[in-house]
């Protein structure tokens, strides 16, 4: 399937993995590349040498192209982005900030740059930087996440600039990616599905937490702070949800998420880990290998579009 992103990008499919924090190893960016999409190994809060060890790792496992997702919040981020520019993965992508002080030498280094974006102000100011598209993720995603849903998001960022825009948030099956087209996007980013893949090194508890999932198990926590994130419920969010009820200040609620996301995913722990996810968790029901989870958002498009045709005769 050709569109503007997998002609920007090189892939065959027109399929984003999600940069999710811990999750997004090597292992699942090279397996996600592989596949014919285009993987992303989360920087995070990584330091630079741990992430320049994952570039290298990715690059013994595919000839495919990959990127890597800086989280520019991270203390590391200048540190993390002179590794990239040094060890030249196909893409970047950035989330949590503006990346207009790294656009000109990730060019030089001839890096495409996709920031993750929530509201169309900032998807025209990345424009005007100079990226090559950008990723509009509506609130439905997992992880740390905007306002507005996908469905209205999309549509007025495609409007708005003339780049290559990526739909994410709330995509599980080929339903999904034929809405992402009808709403004028030029591919889709995933995140949730991948950690239910083969590849994915997570702790098998917390792929079976999703695969549990149900429709109003993804919450949100941190909304008083001003820096709002989607998991799954479990102790944890539940005591996130108390200490906002009753007021607590700032730092109280934050520290009680430190660690959160590596109990979760190296220890298994489902009660006080971080089980960040989105509202799709409750879409997917098995564990497959990335290969088969790409094929299965494409496969059959047609028949869809084909059964929207019928209804609207």
């Amino acid at each position: 399937m050709k569109t503007r992103l997998t002609d920007l990008l090189g892939i065959e499919y027109p399929i984003i993995q999600g940069g999710m924090a811990w999750v997004a190893t090597a292992e699942l960016a090279a397996a996600v590349s592989n596949g014919g999409g285009l993987g992303l190994i989360a920087a995070g809060g990584a330091p630079a040498e741990v992430v320049r060890e994952q570039i290298k790792k990715a690059r013994t496992l595919t000839d495919k192209p990959f990127g890597v997702n800086v989280m520019l919040m991270s203390p590391f981020a200048d540190e993390v982005m002179q590794v990239v520019i040094e060890e030249k993965p196909a893409v970047v992508a950035t989330g949590a900030g503006n990346p207009a002080k790294y656009i000109p030498a990730l060019k030089e280094a001839g890096i495409k740059i996709l920031p993750v974006i929530a509201s169309v102000a900032m998807a025209k100011r990345m424009e005007k930087s100079g990226v090559d598209g950008v990723i509009a993720e509506g609130t439905e995603a997992g992880g740390h996440i905007g306002e507005l849903t996908t469905m209205v998001l999309v549509p007025q960022i495609v409007d708005a600039v003339e780049i290559p825009v990526v739909a994410a948030g709330g995509f599980a099956d080929k339903r999904g990616t034929v809405a992402a087209f009808a709403l004028g996007a030029d591919g889709i980013q995933v995140g949730t599905r991948f950690i239910c893949s083969d590849e994915c090194i997570a702790h098998e508890n917390y792929k079976q937490a999703v695969l549990k999932a149900k429709d109003r198990d993804a919450v949100v926590t941190g909304r008083s702070t001003g820096a709002p994130v989607r998991a799954l419920k479990n102790k944890l969010t539940r005591e996130y949800e108390r200490l906002e009820k009753a007021g607590a200040p700032f730092e109280e609620i934050e520290a009680l998420g430190v660690g959160g996301l590596r109990r979760a995913f190296e220890e298994g722990d489902v009660q006080t880990g971080s089980l960040m996810a989105g509202q799709s968790a409750a879409m997917v029901n098995k564990i497959e290998p990335c290969a088969d989870i790409i094929k299965s958002y494409f496969d059959g498009v047609e028949e869809i579009l084909d059964n929207i045709s019928n209804k609207l005769k």
